[in-house]
């Protein structure tokens, strides 16, 4: 994809068959601990390989937010899959109670709720959990990237935990 500016999805037909079965994966691209890329999906809908090489080219291409990466980030860059295990509701009625209730180090989150009006939907992987270290900290930076004012706890909320299987490619690697 990098020279070629095109990719194939992955032939299903010579992959294990846990590859084949539906998978929702992330895939983080950084360079050192520049974040290069993440791009991922909360419920399976495809089959793993192609989830993940989707996420994969999305990360390095698509992300809004960065650059596309290049070859020289791609030499040095680590590949990062989180494979998504099932959603499942978080039973709290307020914030103190979600922070008493999140596994650190160990559960994502997904919080979803109407605020001034608008959707706000927004999650943080396990591994985000290397940066924020407190639970009120993880907690308080969900609520920040769904948009809700800070201790919020809307009527419609709906937060879901989840636990990943994570892989990681450290590189180097060629083209």
């Amino acid at each position: 994809m990098l020279r070629s500016g095109r990719w194939r999805a992955p032939d299903l037909s010579v992959l294990p068959a846990a590859l084949r079965q539906p998978g929702a994966t992330f895939v983080t691209l950084r360079r050192e601990e520049q974040l290069l890329g993440c791009v991922g999906t909360l419920r399976a809908h495809r089959s793993l390989a192609v989830d993940v090489a989707v996420h994969a080219v999305g990360a390095a291409f698509e992300d809004p937010r960065l650059p596309a990466v290049t070859v020289a980030d791609y030499s040095v860059m680590t590949i990062h899959v989180s494979m998504l295990g099932p959603l499942s509701e978080v039973v709290a009625e307020s914030v103190t109670e979600l922070v008493e209730q999140v596994a650190a180090g160990v559960d994502g989150l997904l919080v979803e709720a109407t605020a001034r009006g608008l959707p706000r939907r927004a999650t943080l992987l396990p591994s985000v959990w290397e940066q924020l270290p407190d639970p009120a900290q993880f907690v308080s930076a969900l609520w920040r990237k769904a948009g809700l004012p800070a201790g919020d706890w809307p009527r419609d909320i709906v937060v879901s935990g989840y636990r990943v299987v994570e892989l990681t490619d450290d590189g180097p690697r060629t083209l």
